[in-house]
């Protein structure tokens, strides 16, 4: 071919690269998933190894099971066993007095509070009629004074007339007639006179009560003491007709006070007079009063079927801070014991539950049989339950008679030594589900 000549030129055919890269795709999709499935694995295995390291601890630092019981101990103390009441604060003598006559007050001489002396004027009614009826009695005892000494006189001249008669007659010189007359007048004059002598002394008598009522204008205090209520002012008019009112209300002695309170029923056999007491009142927070019981009363009080018995505490009050009114609180020991075993009155009071039987879903239409009662307890005797096993998840207690003492509401006295200090004894139980499946009837 000459050289120069002009060939006909063809480009090369393209290679195709689409298999290829598609096999390069898959073989890298391939290793990305075997490599995500490792990690995967990887992860659950770390996970699955955490759960069971937890599990492990878990296993070994799980805390013990919940006790059942709660439990207190026999301890050695004191016990007073007290009465509690509450009454209103007294004056040992509390006197009303009052005015026995009817009129306007006129002067009152003493105020709340004032110290007054027996015999102390405290007030005064208006006497000016008091005085008129004494003046008027005293002129009708002189004008019957009068007519006795004129009945005297006739009687003297009456008996004159007789003794001359009767003389005349026995000389036949005066007639039967003449006599029984001069007898007659004789008679009638000595009638009069002691009617006269009667009627005198019936005006003396209304002379006095007179005089009495002009006293009774003013009145006075009995005794000494204190004026604790003023129930009147002057220019009142007193009415004293029916029933004397109360003007004045005196107080003896506030170095003595007395608290009248009221005993239960169920406390009240308890109380004896001479028994030590204390008093407190909210006016004097944290100060207490002494006394002692000085009265028990036999007779009841019942309020809406609630029966009371007054007792009588007098209270020492020298600095005189208790008043009359106050309410009071009083605290009576009745008995007291030193130095002996004691349980809490919980212990006594508790009682099992009952133990559920079988499983709730098998059970659950069953009725459990109530328990057989307890035989009853002599007088002085309590049950208590003591524990004779405290493992956690298998406790046990016994139940136990014991003798029992007094009692200060929160402590009672273990008499007869049947159970030692230091013995534990079940107050109660813990409220759990765990603690409910777990637990057992005791006997």
């Amino acid at each position: 071919m000459a050289r120069g000549a002009a060939w006909p030129y063809h480009p090369p055919t393209p290679v195709s690269t689409k298999p290829a890269t598609e096999e390069l795709r898959r073989a890298l999709s391939a290793e990305e998933g075997s490599r995500r499935w490792l990690r995967r694995g990887a992860l659950v295995l770390i996970v699955a190894s955490a759960v069971g390291a937890g599990a492990v601890w878990r296993a070994k630092n799980r805390p013990p099971p919940p006790a059942r019981y709660v439990v207190q101990e026999v301890s050695v103390g004191d016990i007073a066993e007290k009465v509690q009441a509450t009454g209103a604060v007294q004056p040992l003598l509390q006197v009303n007095v009052g005015s026995q006559v009817n009129g306007r007050v006129t002067k009152v001489l003493v105020d709340f509070n004032s110290m007054v002396k027996k015999g102390d004027v405290l007030a005064e009614i208006d006497q000016t009629v008091y005085g008129a009826q004494v003046s008027q009695t005293q002129a009708q005892l002189l004008a019957q004074r009068a007519r006795l000494e004129s009945a005297k006189a006739s009687y003297e001249v009456a008996k004159v007339n007789f003794e001359r008669t009767q003389r005349l007659f026995k000389e036949n010189l005066a007639s039967k007639a003449e006599l029984d007359a001069t007898k007659g007048q004789f008679d009638m004059g000595a009638a009069e006179v002691a009617s006269a002598k009667a009627q005198i002394s019936a005006i003396e008598a209304q002379l006095t009560q007179s005089v009495t009522n002009v006293g009774y204008t003013k009145i006075v205090s009995p005794v000494d003491g204190v004026v604790v209520n003023r129930g009147i002012d002057p220019g009142a008019t007193v009415v004293a007709s029916f029933q004397a009112p109360v003007l004045f209300v005196i107080a003896q002695d506030l170095r003595r006070m007395r608290i009248m309170a009221d005993i239960d029923e169920a406390d009240v056999g308890k109380l004896k007079e001479g028994m030590e007491a204390e008093a407190t009142v909210d006016a004097f927070v944290g100060e207490t009063f002494k006394g002692k019981v000085s009265q028990v009363r036999y007779s009841p009080n019942n309020v809406q079927g609630v029966v009371t018995y007054s007792a009588i505490v007098e209270v020492a009050n020298p600095e005189e801070k208790l008043r009359p009114g106050m309410t009071a609180t009083i605290t009576i020991k009745t008995n007291e014991v030193k130095g002996v075993p004691r349980l809490p009155n919980a212990a006594l009071r508790y009682k099992p539950t009952p133990a559920a039987s079988g499983s709730a879903d098998k059970d659950k239409d069953k009725k459990v049989a109530p328990p057989p009662p307890a035989p009853p307890l002599e007088k002085g005797k309590g049950r208590v339950y003591v524990v004779t096993s405290d493992k956690p998840g298998d406790e046990k207690a016994d139940v136990q008679v014991v003798g029992v003492g007094i009692t200060d509401g929160i402590h009672t006295e273990v008499t007869g030594g049947s159970l030692a200090a230091g013995a534990k004894v079940v107050t109660d139980e813990n409220d759990t589900e765990e603690a409910k499946k777990k637990s057992r009837r005791i006997f």
